[in-house]
């Protein structure tokens, strides 16, 4: 197992658990002790976690995976999710995308479109993810138009004066969500304030807003606020997402999607 992909499963099951030992994650990962603890030091030098006696733990209620050890989580839902986002949008609209890995894939779901082969452009899109614009500054049929801003290491996204000053000039057909969090009482929710703020932005610039979010995410709340549940169109989510969440979701006005 390489290092990175060893680092992805370290932190993987410290999300899920919120603690760690040494002796434990040595033993599910296949390793020895020492390595792990040669791991854990070296992730918490890049204050991805917090390190104990023995162990580690995260950061706290408003811990952010970074974007590039989140790609394999959830991943098929995430896929079907993307599609069924990517297949209710229509030719010639103007599309805003936030980063995360949801978004991500909603965008090469957009790219491999047939109806979208082609045009003048068949899609303009609007991001502040970087990833997302590299990813799709390839296609010539779409016009891609990203933000300014001080990028985060963490997701990729700019953030800032700068990228709100683009957004404040433009208007856009659908504003696409990812989230850290979504609760019809909180609204939806991101892990960093900066991150929060150019997202709001988005959806205030937006005819409708469509939040993609797998089942894990809903019900939940992370520290800075996008936008109020009512400003939320549509929910695009996973089957996993239990009747009564989906219930709750429609009986505050939003249409929810299961993928």
């Amino acid at each position: 197992m390489s290092r990175d992909a060893r680092w992805q499963a370290l932190l993987e099951l410290l999300v899920d658990r919120g603690r760690l030992d040494v002796e434990e994650a040595a033993t599910e990962l296949g390793v020895s002790a020492a390595t792990i603890r040669r791991d854990f030091d070296q992730l918490a030098e890049q204050q991805m976690l917090v390190r104990t006696r023995g162990g580690a733990v995260v950061h706290g209620v408003s811990y952010e995976l970074p974007l590039r050890y989140k790609s394999a989580r959830q991943a098929s839902e995430k896929q079907r999710i993307a599609k069924a986002v990517a297949d209710a949008i229509a030719p010639g609209e103007a599309v805003g995308l936030t980063g995360g890995t949801t978004t991500t894939e909603v965008a090469r779901a957009l790219a491999v479109r047939p109806e979208l082969a082609s045009g003048s452009p068949a899609l303009t899109i609007v991001t502040n993810a970087l990833n997302i614009a590299n990813e799709l500054a390839v296609r010539p049929q779409f016009k891609i138009v990203v933000t300014g801003g001080v990028a985060r290491p963490q997701s990729y996204e700019l953030t800032g004066p700068l990228a709100g000053g683009v957004l404040s000039q433009i208007t856009m057909d659908v504003a696409v969500l990812g989230v850290g969090a979504f609760d019809v009482v909180h609204g939806a929710t991101a892990h960093d304030e900066d991150e929060a703020a150019i997202n709001r932005l988005l959806c205030e610039s937006a005819t409708r807003v469509v939040v993609a979010a797998d089942a894990t995410k809903l019900g939940r709340r992370a520290f800075a606020r996008i936008c109020e549940t009512e400003r939320v169109d549509t929910l695009v989510t996973d089957t996993a997402v239990s009747e009564e969440t989906a219930a709750r979701f429609r009986d505050a006005g939003v249409s929810v999607v299961t993928a």
